[in-house]
């Protein structure tokens, strides 16, 4: 009976340790959507001199996020550690640079991101709502 509860013990302990290594934050939906949002606005901000990122609202944003993380069961330190992996921040980057040139977002036409931002605005978008 003593081997069979070591056994199970073991099972269930490696079974947890596995899920805990494949566990990724980026697979959480919601949130990389939101962080490519982000990302979009902050790329919208940096090459339009007409808008400007919120702040408040764009930390509160971030932090609402890294909460969601938290509510799924992910650790400070997984989050902390996904937040500082540099091939997920060029895969969500990539995403949100693409997702910019579906918009219109033309990098060698600098008006182009004041209109889609403007554009984002209008439509009150996420992105929209993280610029003013």
């Amino acid at each position: 009976m003593m081997i069979l509860k070591n056994t199970l013990s073991a099972a269930v302990l490696g079974a947890v340790m596995a899920t805990s290594a494949t566990a990724n934050p980026g697979d959480v939906t919601r949130v990389t959507e939101g962080i490519i949002a982000a990302g979009m606005a902050v790329e919208l901000d940096d090459n339009c001199g007409d808008v400007s990122v919120r702040m408040l609202r764009g930390l509160n944003f971030l932090q609402g996020l890294k909460s969601a993380l938290r509510d799924e069961g992910y650790s400070n330190a997984e989050i902390d550690a996904w937040i500082d992996d540099d091939g997920d921040k060029d895969r969500l980057e990539a995403i949100a640079r693409q997702r910019l040139s579906d918009l219109g977002v033309r990098t060698n036409d600098p008006a182009s991101y004041c209109t889609v931002a403007r554009g984002q605005i209008d439509q009150d978008t996420q992105i929209g709502r993280l610029l003013r």
